[in-house]
């Protein structure tokens, strides 16, 4: 016989209350957050419902490929060949051959001896660090790595230890004295500051000290990146990660590095053995646009993107472009001012940032002609942005 729950305790174990607090700390410390809808095809479309049109600067979509033809019409052909969803995870009955086929393009584009394809880049993050972590290895991380690289090497049951940003030479004292094995990790492109690590540097570091590298290359547009394969057979593992939602415009993850690390990770990575494979669509899509990129016109775009950079910052290493304004009230109150003005940069603000760092984060895309770059740039201009 079924009991009704003892409502003695009135307020519910005191959640109620404890999720009010929770909600009431974010907003009386500024910092509430709500999605807003953006009604677009490309880098143009209309806020909220808004009846004016307004031009994002905000997308990670960097060569515009979300809505090129031939990335739509793949994704269409494989939805209809293959149906909306893989319908189980990849060790059951959800690997397609368009994923066979991706994760061989993949492999071959960064030089790799196999690749492997997540639902996400946040998942295979989870999946690499988690998978070369554990215990007795200690996992070397970059202070401004993004939150999936931070929350894989929690999970990993490492220990793990944070040096200052870019400073490689602080990341090797922090391998030279563990006794175990290491695992270098760095975004290669980090994502609020547009700046890059010197890859060579740690390519050349973690071959001396007999660690791991694992780059995230999420945010990698023309680099910096690595030209080939790194170091004999033997050699510690190095480990590429990257998204098929950034520059390809689809969405997912994949792990490119030598088959050993693939194989375990296939065996042994919880986010691909337990999450339903990546949907054919997507997967198709990401593969035309790896054709793409891998193309004559695939490189005219990032000459276009990178154009469009040089503009508002000449010789910046990737499409991110922050303007630094400290104050959170005042980063917010600068975006509402753009926005006014028809341009769309969201401000970033903590936890995101550090405190003190609140900034407009401005990304560039090959989508944007140059009457979009020009009306950005009096934008700022007017407001004193720049």
């Amino acid at each position: 016989m079924s009991r009704s729950p003892q409502v003695g305790i009135a307020d519910g174990n005191g959640w109620r209350d404890h999720l009010a607090e929770r909600a009431d700390a974010i907003k009386s410390a500024g910092r509430w957050r709500s999605t807003r809808t953006y009604d677009s095809l490309g880098p143009s479309g209309t806020l909220d419902h808004g009846p004016d049109p307004v031009v994002t600067f905000a997308s990670n979509d960097y060569l515009g490929l979300s809505s090129h033809p031939a990335v739509i019409e793949a994704a269409s052909a494989a939805t209809h060949r293959w149906g909306t969803g893989a319908g189980a995870s990849r060790l059951i009955c959800g690997t397609r051959p368009v994923h066979d086929e991706l994760q061989a393009e993949l492999a071959d584009w960064k030089h790799t001896e196999a690749a492997l394809v997540f639902p996400t880049g946040f998942a295979a993050n989870l999946g690499v660090l988690t998978v070369l972590g554990g215990p007795g290895v200690r996992i070397v991380s970059d202070e401004l790595n993004h939150a999936s690289i931070i929350d894989g090497a929690r999970l990993a049951g490492a220990e793990v230890a944070i040096y200052p940003h870019l400073d490689l030479a602080a990341a090797s004292a922090l391998i030279t004295e563990w006794p175990g094995r290491s695992v270098l990790v760095t975004d290669a492109v980090f994502s609020m500051d547009g700046d890059a690590v010197d890859m060579e540097e740690a390519v050349e570091r973690c071959a001396q000290l007999g660690a791991a590298l694992v780059v995230d290359e999420a945010h990698s547009v023309w680099g910096p990146n690595l030209s080939g394969p790194a170091g004999p057979l033997d050699a510690p593992p190095v480990v590429r990660v990257g998204t098929l939602s950034k520059s390809l415009g689809a969405m997912g993850g994949f792990v490119a590095g030598p088959r050993a690390v693939i194989d375990l990770l296939v065996n042994a990575a919880r986010p691909f053995i337990f999450s339903t494979g990546l949907s054919p669509g997507d997967a198709a899509a990401a593969l035309a646009a790896l054709h793409l990129v891998r193309s004559p016109e695939g490189r005219a775009l990032v000459r276009r993107v990178r154009a469009h950079t040089d503009r508002l910052t000449p010789n910046h290493p990737s499409p991110i472009v922050p303007v630094i304004i400290g104050d959170e009230h005042r980063a917010v109150a600068a975006s509402e001012d753009l926005l006014d003005l028809g341009y769309w940069v969201p401000a970033i603000r903590p936890p995101t940032v550090a405190p003190g760092t609140s900034r407009l984060r401005i990304t560039l895309s090959a989508a944007h002609d140059d009457e979009h770059i020009d009306g950005l740039l009096a934008a700022l201009d007017r407001l004193g942005l720049r």
